[in-house]
């Protein structure tokens, strides 16, 4: 069978050719076109531009795809596409192609949770052209997802049986992180930026004198806020008049530090509450590599087994949208088949 996946949740346009045979995968092809340079002059993602870029590059995008697997587009059994949650506007340009398609080539379409996706991403071995298996999970799992616009610790039943434990009350960390950076005139995406910046304060051992709130840390319960965290950097670059270069390096390394303690703290109460079997780490923001250190260090504190995304599957990209459509999952959905920008597991 070969499935065809397609992600337009936010500004990355993106299309996977997969073969599945015998619970076995193997990519034909995958391609992801991203929009941060057409994004940079907003500071973040504008959706009705994200919209138009998606509805230019899809059947760009989909010729090349085929021409790259080598394959005709009559060789295609079935369609995954994200359904939600994202950007309305950016989903109903991914949902549209893929219905219009399935329509010529008299084929299903699967819909596929883009959250649901980025669990499916920790567990690809790799995105080479030979057949491989998924990685092994027991179940119960716990999940930490964490993106431009989610922050959720979640209780993996089965694949396709989700418990939300925990979800930020405000700002998402990976929307935090970029929100933060524009304080600081970093250029966008501001997480890889901020990242950076903290890491040459570690590096150089520049004091640390700023001090910033770790929120919610003691809120007995499992939910995340950082929009005070953000507040509170406001208001020290105010304080602050006219920062050093020194200066901005430390409030980078307090904020990711400050965003990384929390993570880890909720992350290890998630655990000695549900007793997970495995630990998974999803999302855009896994690419942050101090986040990533603290959570090796969690799992080998608690003798639990990590999985996180191998390079260049940690934002959004069709191949775990293909993977997680031929697991056959979904549930039908009352409302139908359309976008959903707010759509949970």
């Amino acid at each position: 069978m070969i499935i065809l996946g397609i992600e337009t949740s936010c500004d990355e346009t993106a299309l996977c050719l997969l073969e599945v045979q015998d619970s076995k995968y193997r990519v034909l092809a995958n391609i992801v076109h991203s929009q941060i340079e057409l994004h940079k002059e907003y500071g973040g993602v504008f959706p009705m531009l994200a919209k138009r870029e998606h509805i230019k590059n899809l059947p760009i995008i989909y010729a090349e795809i085929l021409k790259q697997a080598g394959i005709n587009e009559n060789q295609i059994n079935s369609i995954a596409v994200t359904q939600g949650p994202g950007l309305e506007p950016a989903l109903w340009t991914g949902i549209v192609f893929a219905k219009e398609l399935a329509e010529k080539l008299k084929v299903p379409i699967v819909p596929v949770n883009h959250m649901e996706g980025h669990i499916v991403s920790t567990l690809i071995e790799t995105i080479g052209t030979e057949f491989h298996t998924l990685k092994t999970i027991n179940f119960p799992a716990l999940a930490l997802l964490i993106s431009g616009g989610h922050t959720e610790l979640v209780k993996i039943n089965s694949l396709g049986s989700y418990e939300i434990l925990g979800s930020t009350v405000d700002d998402a960390v990976g929307e935090a992180f970029d929100k933060v950076a524009r304080m600081l005139q970093l250029p966008y995406p501001g997480g890889p930026e901020i990242s950076k910046l903290a890491e040459l304060a570690r590096t150089e051992n520049i004091p640390s004198v700023i001090k910033l709130p770790r929120p919610m840390l003691h809120s007995k319960n499992l939910n995340f806020s950082f929009s005070g965290l953000k507040t509170s950097v406001l208001y020290t670059l105010k304080e602050m008049g006219n920062p050093s270069p020194d200066q901005i390096k430390d409030i980078a390394r307090e904020f990711e530090d400050s965003v990384t303690e929390v993570l880890i703290s909720k992350t290890q109460e998630a655990i000695e509450e549900s007793g997970p079997q495995n630990l998974i780490l999803g999302g855009g923001v896994v690419a942050n590599k101090h986040i990533r250190g603290a959570f090796e260090q969690l799992a080998e504190s608690q003798n639990i087994p990590l999985y996180m995304p191998i390079s260049g599957l940690t934002g959004d990209n069709a191949l775990m949208i293909a993977i997680a459509g031929s697991l056959n999952t979904t549930k039908p959905s009352e409302e139908g088949f359309v976008a959903r920008g707010n759509l949970s597991l």
